[in-house]
Order: C-alpha cells, then sequence, then structure tokens
C-alpha cells in the first residue's frame, strides 16, 4: 500500500491551502464581525496566504469590499508581517455580472492597482495578479503596464489568472511568474490535461487553483458522488478535505484557495493538509469524470 502524503515543506514559506475571501464579500456574505473572525482565524491556524481582488464585491458600486475588509482584519492583529495579501486587477462588473473586457487598458490597469494600494494600506503588493486576459487588448500591452508597476516598486511579484497554455508560454517570455490561477477541481481538469499545471511545476511557479471544490453550483456534487463517499467514509474525513487533499498532492508548488466564510469550513479544510491518500485513490480521483471545459470570464 503506497501512501502519499501532504506533510510537504513549501517555498516561500506559504501555507498549503489559502483563504478564497471572495465569499466574505457576496451575496450572503457574512456580517464584518463574522468575516473578521474567519480571516483571524485562518491565521491563528497558520494560514499566511489570502487570495482576494478589487472586484469582490456586491457589484462595481461595491468594489474594493473585499480588499477593505481583509485591510481592516489584519489592522487588529500584532504581527501580520508573514501573511502574503494577494489581489488582482482586469476585470469589471457589468450588470453585477464578470467580466475581462475593458479591463485590460494599460490605464484601468495601472488605477486598479493604485486604488487597491490605498485599499490596502500598503506601498506595495506582495502578489498581483492580472485577473484576465482582455480579448480587446494585446496581451503585452496589460503585461507591460504591469511590468511597470513592478519596476515602480507597486508590485512585488507578478501573476496571471484564467490562462491558456499559449498565453502563459506568451507571459513567462516578457516577465517572470510568481503564481497562476486558474479553474481546477475534480469535475475541471483542463489544467491538467492541457499542460497548464505540469508548466507551472516545470518553471517553479506556483499553481493555485480555485473553486478547488467546484465552485458554488458544483461543489454539493461531491456528496452525491459514490466514488467521493466512499472515499470520505474510508479516510473519516469530508469529501472537501479528500478534494483538497488531491490537489495537494500535486505537488508543493500546488496551493488552493477554497473559499471560506464559517469556522467550521476553515477547520474540514485544514484536515486536508495532513491527510495521506494511496495511490490507487488518487488514481480514481483523477479519472472522475469532468462536468465542462475550463470556465473563463468572457
Amino acid at each position: 500500500m503506497t501512501n502519499t502524503s501532504t506533510n510537504i515543506k513549501r517555498p516561500h514559506h506559504l501555507s498549503p491551502i489559502g483563504l478564497g475571501a471572495m465569499p466574505l464579500s457576496l451575496v450572503n456574505r457574512p456580517t464584518e464581525t463574522q468575516a473578521i473572525d474567519v480571516i483571524h482565524q485562518f491565521i491563528a491556524m497558520g494560514g499566511n496566504f489570502i487570495d482576494t481582488a478589487n472586484v469582490y464585491g456586491f457589484d462595481e458600486s461595491d468594489k474594493g469590499h473585499n480588499e477593505r475588509l481583509i485591510q481592516r482584519a489584519l489592522k487588529t492583529l500584532h504581527q501580520t508581517d508573514h501573511v502574503l495579501v494577494a489581489t488582482k486587477g482586469g476585470a469589471t462588473r457589468p450588470n453585477n455580472g464578470w467580466s475581462f473586457k475593458g479591463g485590460g487598458h494599460p490605464k484601468s490597469l495601472r488605477a486598479a492597482c493604485e486604488q487597491s494600494l490605498v485599499n490596502l494600506q500598503r506601498n506595495e503588493h506582495g502578489l498581483y495578479y492580472l485577473h484576465g486576459p482582455d480579448i480587446d487588448i494585446p496581451l503585452e500591452d496589460s503585461l507591460g503596464e504591469l511590468i511597470r508597476l513592478k519596476d515602480e516598486g507597486k508590485i512585488k511579484q507578478l501573476g496571471v489568472a484564467n490562462f491558456t497554455l499559449d498565453q502563459l508560454s506568451m507571459t513567462t517570455n516578457l516577465t517572470s511568474l510568481f503564481a497562476v490561477q486558474n479553474r481546477c477541481n475534480p469535475f475541471c481538469k483542463g489544467d491538467i490535461t492541457s499542460g497548464v499545471m505540469n508548466y507551472c511545476k516545470t518553471n517553479n511557479i506556483y499553481y493555485i487553483p480555485y473553486c478547488p471544490l467546484g465552485g458554488s453550483f458544483d461543489h454539493a456534487k461531491l456528496n452525491q458522488s459514490p466514488l467521493f463517499i466512499n472515499l470520505a467514509a474510508k479516510y473519516q474525513v469530508s469529501s472537501y478535505s479528500l478534494c483538497l487533499a488531491w490537489l495537494l498532492h500535486k505537488g508543493d508548488y500546488v496551493i488552493p484557495i477554497p473559499g471560506m466564510n464559517t469556522l467550521a469550513q476553515l477547520e474540514e479544510n485544514f484536515k486536508a493538509t495532513t491527510l495521506s491518500i494511496e495511490a490507487n485513490d488518487l488514481e480514481a480521483m483523477n479519472q472522475f469524470p469532468d462536468l465542462y471545459l475550463p470556465q473563463h470570464f468572457d
């Protein structure tokens, strides 16, 4: 019987699981006190990687809510220098939806980056992503502005999100990358089959899977799957812990960022960091059928 452990030493001392902070600011979001309690408890449990974006809020008029919430939570703690807050620019919220159109213009990106510095009350972003490629703006133009912002000392490390392998390859020809954030979960393994995940591994880039449990619409399907039901019973954990452990077993460059808005979710998700899974069970999860191709914003 072969086990693979997720007790791994990560470069840059990042925690194995990050906090996907988006649910703290969307519809049905918790109270501010509850949200700050989640952030505080995440850090108390050893978490030090928080994911946000300037557009995480109800709509365009609520822009920056999530960033300001995180800033208020960190401000009340004595020591947070070890916590990496990653934010993003380049997305817009037309009619309360989500889009990259109009967000990738250099002037828009600069304004977004600088406003996020104000929201987070810092002089430099530890990690700043291009939220996604704008089909109306040459990718080189969007990336070029982020590179200039980095050269100016406003960004320490660059990342990209919702990128294909070709776009990723083009980007690394222009600049070094710290992280790539794409959707990946048992229902959506396009980045595994396309080579995006392996590209990150080969090039020493963090791979940050968002919606690692399936997202708002698909996460419940884990508890309807005979495979995950049986494996959850075998390992005496929830299907969610099992799903996160499956991603962690991909390598120490993979850091899932599940959305968490309750303390109970925090505790359940952190169980994945010490869960060892037999190789044949990992393979069974690898073969779990995709429900759809990777979904990217228009």
